[in-house]
């Protein structure tokens, strides 16, 4: 009992330990997350600031520290591509960039793949930033890069920045960008891509002290003043630091910057946002008029069906009218054929008959289109009532109908 218990222990133990590295391993992971995220968005802003004062360029540290953060970004948790042997090698991120930013409109892609000066990936996708930092695009490329989720799960692993909600951020914060003029030169030591980007800290780091430490401070500056000189009193102790008229020339500088900045930020936005209700006002009379086409189509395709459909049944109807006129025709014609007792001397005296007009009127041919088709029963009953009457006997006979003249 006692060595299963402490077996039972020991387990629990283990277990424990492993949800603690798994725990650790995930707060490390967001961590550094969220440091490069802040890292970035202090970078954007540096880079804003120093727009103000000069043109931003290679030789820019603020550039430089900010082109390293981004890449470090784009290749936090990036996968390794396998090799023929099985071997995972380092990949860039441009092979990522290449992929998922060929929708872009206007893409720079093809112009980098076929920069000659350019041979490495990690030296193309330094370019890539550079260029698309010129062309005021680099905030749409990321954006159309993180919409294409498929891709972008296919390069990384989990718990990488562009995967989680770090990437929306991302890309707002590089829209301000898109108010500076860069200028680069794409064949500068910069773009050497055999060492890594090491991103500089120390411009970002700052320590604020809380108002409990300063008083406290100062409250122990007047009680070593007022022990050190007993003439000396609380009254004539000043302040522990007076700011000189430099100090505020720098801070209301900088203050000023801050305001144009904020402004040529507005006027940008603005302008954008101007831009963006124009589309979207096109967009919906574009809309409008399509939906109008399809309901005039619609309309006309429900009067086309419903004329097809008319007409299928007018042929429909005709189809069964003349199929009961040939039903009757057959009817008759097989109770004429039942009422006549001799049909071979039915056709005798049709021959006779025949002679007798061909004998009597050999220079009156219309005489057999006058008569009709001597197969019917009609016309053969009403040519033996002209015989009987010997109305046709007499070769003599003038006949004053229209159609015996003679030719």
């Amino acid at each position: 009992m006692a060595s299963r218990s402490l077996g039972g222990l020991s387990g629990s133990r283990g277990g424990g330990g492993g949800g603690g590295k798994k725990s650790l391993s995930a707060r490390n992971a967001a961590v550094e997350r969220r440091n490069l995220i802040t890292v970035c968005r202090f970078s954007v802003k540096t880079l804003i600031d120093r727009s103000c004062f000069e043109t931003i360029d290679d030789s820019s540290p603020e550039f430089n520290n900010f082109a390293a953060i981004l890449e470090q970004i784009l290749t936090h948790r990036l996968k390794g591509q396998v090799t023929w042997f099985g071997y995972e090698s380092p990949r860039s991120f441009w092979d990522y960039i290449r992929v998922a930013c060929r929708k872009v409109s206007q893409s720079c892609i093809c112009s980098i793949e076929n920069m000659e000066n350019v041979s490495s990936s990690r030296a193309k996708g330094r370019a890539w930033i550079r260029v698309a930092l010129m062309e005021k695009h680099l905030s749409e490329y990321i954006s159309t890069a993180l919409r294409d989720f498929k891709t972008t799960r296919r390069f990384y692993e989990d718990g990488a920045i562009v995967l989680g909600e770090e990437a929306n951020m991302l890309a707002g914060m590089l829209l301000g960008l898109n108010a500076i003029d860069f200028s680069f030169c794409l064949k500068g030591e910069g773009l050497d891509g055999n060492f890594p980007a090491v991103i500089d800290y120390t411009p970002y780091l700052k320590f604020t002290q809380s108002s409990d430490s300063i008083s406290s401070d100062e409250e122990e500056l007047r009680t070593l003043g007022s022990s050190g000189s007993d003439s000396s009193t609380p009254e004539n102790v000043g302040p522990p630091f007076i700011m000189d008229e430099n100090s505020w020339f720098n801070k209301c500088k900088r203050v000023k910057q801050k305001y144009q900045l904020t402004l040529e930020q507005k006027g940008y936005l603005e302008e954008l946002l101007r831009l963006r209700e124009n589309q979207l006002s096109e967009s919906v009379s574009q809309n409008k008029i399509l939906l109008q086409r399809i309901e005039d189509s619609d309309l006309a395709h429900k009067l086309e069906k419903e004329q097809l459909e008319y007409i299928i049944v007018e042929l429909q109807d005709q189809l069964k009218s003349y199929q009961s006129l040939d039903q009757l025709s057959a009817e008759v014609s097989l109770s004429q054929s039942s009422l006549d007792p001799g049909p071979s001397q039915e056709g005798d005296g049709k021959q006779d008959t025949l002679n007798s007009i061909s004998e009597g009127k050999e220079d009156t041919p219309s005489l057999l289109g006058l008569c009709g088709s001597l197969t019917s029963v009609a016309s053969y009953k009403s040519l033996t009532s002209l015989k009987s009457n010997d109305y046709l006997g007499s070769p003599t006979t003038e006949m004053t109908s229209p159609g015996l003249t003679p030719s």
